[in-house]
């Protein structure tokens, strides 16, 4: 039995017949499946490797048995077997959906294969145009070194970066002659970048494509041709630039590498829309553990499982044991969105401060009794608009966005005592006034057992009252 398949044996029992809604078999699981996050895989045969990358991939070119077969040739041959991630800094802030090649990653390193990250700092600059409605501003030198810098810190969580090698595709593309990049694109149809279909919708939209971003994916394949690739890893918006580096290597003579897809996870808001800082939609690595954990809480149900196969590591007989459960009753949905929030948090802060973000979280909105939650920001300023407390807090941004949280509802006053707990709504007027005179107006006789809040959506604040 190897390590991974006893402890999926582990899991799968204490999913089964547990109490999922009680603190101390959460614990016990979120330590369990958490332990994996590090867990030496190299005892898996050459199949269970590819059966197990296999799971958590949308596409996997060629084939889940063309993987095994690659990864016994490179043990055979005594030859590390590659595989390879490309980042391109074009951004500040990493958020989740970034995380889930990150995953597949650390399976590979773990099993004790070789990973090579490229950071594109010559493909950042043409920018990847994968999914873009129009051109991408030009980064400077200064702009890619501060993105790659905060990339790395912030994904750290989810993939142990002192062990994985490190390359700037600058090092080889400022060397290409134009004679080698001619005779490549000589052999590759001008029809196989077309085929996107965000090239032909912005054609037909009559917005710019330019000559650089038809060229992008060639660029890029030389990075695997550099490193005479084995596997690539990338998301399921990546899969043309990735046939493109198998169409590449094949022309310079060499075997094209495999190809595994991730699936792009649906943002937070259950729109249907792919997690997106455009939108809004998602969840930041580096946030605060009970930020991730409140944002996870927020998604629909329907998201529950596909979050738990981008995310975790858990395997299949574990979801179907949990699915088993909610179909029958004896698991309640919200319980398993707990232990989905316990442990993305988990990943990123670790179980122990997973476990106080739930805590704090059924604190805050389970037994609605907000005076155990010991993270709070405190209002002691009184005297202040309330719109521009609002934005002192970083609840929101701006008057217009506080008064259309307080038109639909959002904005309220919390008072709490022993006995229970009263919330008044205030008006898009309200906010405008001082913090200290709506209180006067709105809450009666507040005395030293009262605790007062003020609720802006999700978020919350005390109100110092003495």
């Amino acid at each position: 039995m190897t390590r991974l398949s006893e402890s999926v044996d582990r899991a799968t029992a204490l999913l089964a017949s547990a109490d999922l809604g009680a603190d101390a078999h959460v614990r016990e699981l979120l330590e369990l499946t958490h332990q994996r996050r590090s867990m030496d895989l190299s005892d898996l045969s050459p199949t269970e490797q590819a059966i197990l990358i296999a799971e958590r991939s949308q596409q996997l070119q060629p084939s889940t048995g063309a993987l095994a077969a690659r990864i016994t040739d490179a043990s055979t041959k005594g030859r590390p077997f590659i595989a390879k991630f490309g980042i391109d800094p074009t951004g500040a802030e990493v958020h989740l959906g970034h995380a889930v090649p990150m995953l597949v990653l650390s399976r590979f390193q773990r099993m004790g294969h070789q990973v090579v990250f490229i950071v594109g700092d010559v493909t950042a600059k043409i920018g990847d145009p994968s999914g873009r409605s129009d051109e991408r501003p030009a980064l400077t030198d200064a702009d890619i070194a501060r993105n790659l810098a905060t990339y790395q810190q912030q994904v750290t969580p989810f993939f142990d970066f002192t062990r994985a090698k490190f390359r700037y595709n600058g090092d080889w593309l400022r060397e290409v002659k134009l004679p080698q990049l001619i005779e490549i694109t000589a052999q590759i149809p001008v029809s196989m970048p077309l085929q996107r279909e965000d090239f032909r919708q912005r054609l037909e939209a009559g917005k710019g494509l330019s000559l650089a971003e038809l060229l992008y994916s060639v660029v890029m394949a030389l990075d695997s041709v550099e490193i005479n690739c084995d596997l690539e890893v990338g998301g399921i918006d990546q899969f043309l630039n990735m046939q493109m580096c198998r169409k590449v290597m094949e022309i310079c003579g060499q075997t094209s590498e495999l190809v595994v897809a991730t699936s792009l996870i649906e943002g937070t808001d259950g729109t249907g829309a792919k997690m997106s800082k455009s939108k809004g939609n998602y969840v930041p690595v580096a946030a605060a553990a009970g930020e991730i954990f409140g944002k996870l809480m927020s998604v629909p149900d329907r998201l529950v499982p596909p979050y738990f196969r981008a995310l975790s590591e858990w395997r299949d007989p574990e979801l179907a044991t949990a699915e088993q459960r909610l179909n029958e009753g004896s698991l309640h949905p919200m319980d398993l969105k707990k232990i989905l929030a316990g442990e993305v948090t988990a990943a990123v802060h670790g179980v122990d401060v997973a476990m106080t973000a739930r805590d704090e979280f059924t604190a805050r909105f389970s037994k609605r009794t907000f005076a155990e939650v010991e993270s709070l920001p405190t209002i002691s300023d009184l005297g202040q608009p309330i719109v521009e407390t609002v934005k002192a807090l970083g609840f929101a941004k701006s008057n217009k966005e506080i008064s259309r949280i307080a038109q639909q509802q959002g904005l309220r006053l919390v008072v709490e005592t022993d006995t229970g707990q009263e919330q008044v709504n205030l008006t898009p007027d309200e906010v405008r006034e001082p913090l200290a005179t709506v209180l006067k107006d709105r809450i009666d006789g507040v005395t030293r057992d009262h605790h007062l809040y003020l609720k802006v959506g999700r978020k919350l604040a005390r109100i110092a009252t003495s």
